[in-house]
């Protein structure tokens, strides 16, 4: 009986750890997923920024970014059938705040990136077998119109427009080629 009774719990052991486990081609998969995610994500959002900047400068693509960013990364969310995000540790939007495991990606990232070694996106699966995908958000120069620093490539106007909508905000004073911070993106399936 107890022979028995050990060999059920060794299957159903095996069992287990076989249907959390997440193979190196699943990794792969997910992570050319993802990447295609963030990659129309980022187009999709800088595309309309850009016609906002071109059309009413950060005067008109700030308050844009406010209204629209959200809906725009929900609808891509639906599309993919994923949950998008941008998070960071220095938030415009606490609405994006990290929770802990997007926190401790955040600092891993910011530590290769001080130690010189190349940012790459980190695919896993989480204790209910959900599939993440974290990827480095790196700053480009036409977003220091907003991210910035003060004085330099932020002008007060475009500060002030900021701290009227965002009263916390902590997202300013990066140099281009800084993390900005990170997609993080849940899979539904």
């Amino acid at each position: 009986m107890i022979q028995r009774t050990f060999y059920l719990l060794s299957i159903l052991l095996v069992t287990i750890s076989c249907n959390s486990s997440f193979s190196e081609k699943e990794k792969e998969e997910y992570r050319v997923k993802g990447k295609e995610i963030a990659e129309a994500s980022f187009l999709a959002l800088s595309t309309q920024l850009t016609e906002q900047m071109k059309a009413g400068g950060p005067a008109q693509a700030i308050p844009f970014c406010n209204q629209k960013a959200m809906p725009i990364t929900n609808e891509l969310s639906d599309k993919f059938e994923a949950t998008i995000k941008r998070t960071s540790n220095n938030l415009r939007n606490p609405d994006n705040a990290p929770s802990k495991r997007e926190s401790e990606i955040l600092a891993d990232f910011q530590k290769m990136k001080m130690d010189g070694k190349q940012l790459s996106p980190i695919v896993e699966l989480d204790a209910n077998n959900k599939k993440h995908f974290y990827a480095p958000i790196i700053l480009k120069a036409n977003c220091l119109v907003c991210h910035g620093k003060l004085n330099e490539t932020v002008n007060i106007k475009t500060d002030s427009i900021i701290k009227s909508l965002y009263s916390n905000d902590k997202a300013i004073g990066y140099n281009e080629g800084d993390l900005r911070g990170i997609w993080s993106i849940t899979f539904k399936n």
